[in-house]
């Protein structure tokens, strides 16, 4: 399956420095530009792997795969890194995946509860899972693919469920026809309802410490997505128990901090007001790392009828450098059913939180922290309930990259090799944008666990 990367051959490799915006305006940058086109054939074993270039802080360029190869000679750079081919394709899968989101979501407002199983919301999650799946599938080879994810596909089979079928063919067709404008080539004819359903049946691995898998959550944040507040999409690559790399397309982010202060209806009408220019963008992110590079990056979502360039306006994130609890920005979960909201607003006062809780849906709590608007995430689940690794791991590894720390309330690592769930998960999960504020917070459950009632 080829997927198409914009080049430019004179120029590829002369260095450019672009502007970086004002501070209050977060995601103010300079375009980078690039012409011409070439097209790379993920699938054969000849091809060498594809280059990513990122827009940094500092010293931006352009760089493509045909230039990398020259570059290599003269010793400019070094080889390509692991995980790149699988990086570009899950950025790519994780665009697509916010553009069927909007498409389908962007005006529901919904009647009843989310369980309606016809819904939009219903769709497009089933959706989310055909499309990155056939993207991996396709780009990457099926022999490398394998996918954890909620819900088995035999919920979609089931004869009382064949409107909900026939709404997510529908959409899954809709949206691979747009395929090319990210890059990767579309299907040579429409999908079929038994080949929908086989894509999504390979969403079946149980992970586990060894292998290669992907975890998918299609759509994290049910309540935020039903309602124009925020919700993410997932996507991580699991090596033999460890992660490698991750990618959280959060549809809804908001481009500046004060914005998260508004009503959610507020919020959505005041981003449709502002129109998106090709330097800035108001509503919407992709945000991605991969294991050891010690960078996490952010891309705007492609939005009307623009063709997707890498590094699409990249710029690359870090945690903030705020380590006093009393200036602090903590994330709290909206949903109370699986989280102590009492324990962790207790243990916020003890150490000194006293700033307002951002109260968010969804892995975009991790995305905040990545990103310098937020300092501290605190989950503490109740009696019996298991954290999904699909829930955590994209977001775990964009944190530690970006420069920050994500432990149990230990201060142990996450460990994502045992099947489904975080198993060993010792209290709950404690995310910082630092080492020193990390350890202000596990010193204060420690001194608080043995009085709670968790």
């Amino acid at each position: 399956m080829p997927l198409y990367c914009n080049c430019s051959i004179l120029g590829a490799n002369i260095p450019r420095t672009l502007g970086l915006g004002t501070t209050s305006d977060k995601y103010t940058l300079s375009q980078s530009k690039a012409s011409g086109s070439a097209s790379l054939n993920l699938k054969s074993s000849n091809t060498p792997p594809t280059h990513i270039a990122f827009v940094s802080k500092f010293d931006q360029s352009f760089s493509s795969p045909i230039m990398e190869e020259d570059r290599k000679m003269f010793g400019l750079v070094s080889e390509p890194e692991e995980y790149c081919k699988e990086l570009d394709v899950a950025v790519r899968a994780v665009q697509m995946a916010c553009f069927l989101c909007h498409k389908q979501l962007d005006n529901f407002i919904p009647k009843s509860t989310s369980n309606n199983h016809n819904s939009p919301l219903k769709v497009a999650g089933w959706s989310i899972k055909a499309i990155v799946s056939w993207i991996l599938f396709e780009c990457l080879g099926g022999e490398n693919v394998s996918i954890v994810t909620e819900e088995d596909v035999q919920t979609l089979s089931n004869t009382n469920a064949s409107e909900l079928l026939e709404a997510v063919v529908k959409t899954v067709n809709e949206c691979l026809a747009e395929a090319p404008r990210f890059g990767v080539e579309e299907p040579k004819s429409a999908l079929g309802t038994s080949q929908v359903l086989q894509i999504i049946g390979r969403c079946n691995s149980v992970g586990g410490p060894s292998g290669r898998f992907w975890a998918l959550s299609p759509l994290d944040g049910i309540i935020g997505s039903s309602c124009g507040d925020q919700y993410a999409v997932a996507l991580s690559l699991i090596e033999d128990g460890e992660v490698v790399l991750g990618v959280l397309g959060c549809p809804n982010y908001p481009m500046r901090k004060d914005w998260f202060s508004y009503q959610h209806s507020y919020l959505r009408i005041i981003s449709k007001l502002t129109s998106p220019t090709s330097e800035t963008w108001n509503e919407g992110c992709v945000i991605y790392a991969k294991r050891g590079s010690g960078k996490a990056w952010i891309q705007p979502l492609l939005h009307a009828n623009k063709k997707f360039v890498w590094p699409n306006h990249a710029k690359q994130v870090s945690v903030s450098s705020i380590d006093n609890p009393a200036l602090a920005t903590y994330c709290q979960p909206i949903e109370k059913a699986n989280s102590s909201h009492s324990f962790a607003e207790g243990l916020a006062h003890s150490v000194g939180l006293s700033n307002q809780p951002l109260r968010v849906c969804s892995m975009m709590k991790y995305a905040a922290i990545a990103c310098g608007d937020a300092e501290v995430f605190m989950k503490f689940a109740r009696a019996g309930y298991k954290e999904k690794i699909w829930d955590h791991a994209a977001g775990a590894i964009i944190i530690q990259e970006a420069g920050g720390m994500v432990t149990d309330a230990r201060g142990h690592p996450l460990d994502f090799s045992k099947g489904l769930y975080l198993e060993r998960l010792d209290r709950g999960i404690v995310a910082c944008a630092g080492a020193s504020l990390h350890e202000k917070i596990i010193d204060a459950v420690d001194a608080s666990w043995v009085s709670s009632c968790l």
